[in-house]
């Protein structure tokens, strides 16, 4: 829990991306859902050792980043997240798959290896892609496109009660990690020995929080119906932007373009 308040606004500063102008910012939602659940499946689609066939598939984050304008703290924060989680799945990978596949200056490279860097190559690229979509397209404007879809209005209520209720852990969070540091200015970080009550605590703050928040809205006239925002119509920037991806995509999983590339730096193809 190093700087929870810088944590908490990194986070939560995709919110505040997502109301850019960009040329990516203006691409009709649907088709950048369509696009990042197409760039997913492809990703997930590799097999374990294909480290070869992934590389290709950084253009489409890169690309992104760079013309939605888009910094990189809130990605990292994302990815600091989810990356002991997979690193705590495939750490014992090179242990367990130890079948040599080649030798690189004396040094045995086992299969174990390959599936761990491609576990992680895939974490970085999900990871990646999905909190871009957050970050040129907002919250709402996602529920709206899942709605164009015809997703279930209460899988949509789900997804952004969730949300937003994740922002209210965060908040807590970082008022509870700032009182304690202000009680106990000279200790780094929290003692384990409050570890437990304090996530108790952060549990049951949140929770009650949460019930203040649900019964405004109660007040407010919720009914728990999902009153998305509207959507533009598809224009031709948008069918470009689906048919580009959709090609690339489907040169990239049919085509292995880092070997194409050094088949044709090395002179073997002319």
């Amino acid at each position: 829990m190093g700087n929870m308040t810088l944590v908490y606004y990194k986070m939560f500063i995709l919110d505040e991306l997502a109301e850019k102008k960009t040329a990516i910012h203006r691409i009709n939602p649907v088709i950048k859902l369509a696009v990042t659940l197409a760039y997913l499946l492809l990703v997930v689609s590799y097999g374990k050792y294909d480290i070869s066939g992934l590389i290709p598939l950084f253009l489409y984050p890169v690309i992104i980043l760079t013309v939605g304008d888009i910094s990189l703290g809130p990605l990292l924060v994302g990815l600091a997240i989810a990356a002991p989680l997979v690193i705590g799945v495939g750490v014992f990978n090179p242990f367990l798959d130890r079948t040599i596949v080649f030798t690189v200056q004396g040094m045995d490279i086992t299969a174990g290896m390959l599936s761990f860097i491609s576990l992680l190559i895939k974490c970085v690229l999900t990871v990646t892609a999905a909190l871009l979509l957050l970050a040129t397209t907002g919250m709402n404007r996602i529920a709206a496109a899942l709605r164009r879809l015809h997703v279930p209005q209460i899988f949509i209520m789900q997804l952004l009660l969730t949300y937003r209720y994740i922002s209210v852990l965060m908040g807590e969070a970082s008022r509870m990690y700032n009182a304690y540091t202000l009680r106990a200015p000279n200790q780094k970080g929290i003692s384990r020995n409050v570890w437990g009550s304090l996530i108790g605590l952060l549990l049951l703050r949140t929770y009650d929080r949460a019930i203040r928040l649900y019964q405004a809205m109660k007040l407010r006239g919720f009914g728990n119906q999902y009153y998305g925002v509207s959507i533009d119509k598809l224009n031709k920037i948008d069918i470009i932007y689906l048919f580009a991806w959709t090609a690339f995509f489907l040169t990239a999983k049919f085509i292995n373009i880092s070997t194409l590339l050094g088949l044709l730096v090395t002179g073997v193809i002319k």
